[in-house]
């Protein structure tokens, strides 16, 4: 594959912002993803999960989301993390115009078919809604995603496949709000909802050693793939 740290001018008009493409190698017809962050940002975390789509012969993007506030990859713990993403609500609005500019980049790349999924971890978790609802994606893909309960209405009227992973001991996943995202895989045929005993927020980040579960973290990559090869041809 190709591993690529590139500048992408944003479409809002405030400057350049930071983005780490993987490319597949021999790609034809294929589909892309964007990778909406955790709060530690485009980490090394991150890029690897990046590469491991791209090594499933996807065209994965990573934009860094805070680069209007305190852009970078940052350490677990920072204080910095948590700073950088208030207020929560504004920050992923303004982040969706970064979203879309990522996939327009996948969409000039030699091979990519154009169409994409979405896919937020954590901070990044709204983007596997507002992806497919308003964004020009294809899928939405969420592993332990939070401030879920804000954007649970703007699934209203999705058609496009969407896939919600957490653990129960996630602090991101009250019992309410899990309840209510078991009522939308009840209801729409086309997102399903798992919830994992004893896994806790995080799972996915090998950098976090107390939270990262292998197990988990090989069903979620397998269901993304699996939503990623419905968007191939």
């Amino acid at each position: 594959m190709q591993q690529q740290d590139i500048k992408i001018r944003s479409r809002d008009g405030g400057g350049e912002f930071d983005c780490y493409v993987a490319i597949p190698d021999n790609a034809s017809k294929a589909p892309g993803i964007v990778i909406a962050s955790a709060v530690q940002g485009v980490d090394k975390d991150m890029r690897g999960l990046a590469d491991a789509f791209a090594a499933h012969g996807v065209f994965a993007a990573a934009p860094d989301l805070f680069w209007r506030t305190i852009p970078g990859p940052l350490p677990h713990g920072d204080p910095r993390c948590s700073e950088r993403a208030r207020p929560r609500l504004p920050c992923i609005k303004a982040g969706e115009a970064d979203m879309m500019d990522a996939l327009a980049h996948l969409k000039t790349l030699p091979g990519c078919n154009g169409r994409a999924m979405a896919a937020g971890f954590c901070y990044g978790g709204p983007y596997a809604i507002l992806g497919p609802q308003r964004l020009g994606f294809e899928a939405g893909f969420s592993c332990h995603g939070s401030q879920m309960g804000e954007y649970i209405a703007d699934l209203d009227g999705v058609a496009k496949p969407m896939c919600f992973i957490w653990g129960d001991q996630d602090h991101q996943l009250p019992a309410e709000l899990a309840e209510k995202y078991r009522g939308v895989a009840a209801r729409m045929n086309n997102a399903e909802v798992h919830v994992f005993p004893g896994i806790q927020h995080a799972y996915m980040i090998r950098g976090n050693a107390k939270a990262f579960d292998q197990k988990t973290y090989d069903f979620s990559m397998q269901r993304a793939f699996a939503l990623l090869d419905t968007l191939r041809g």
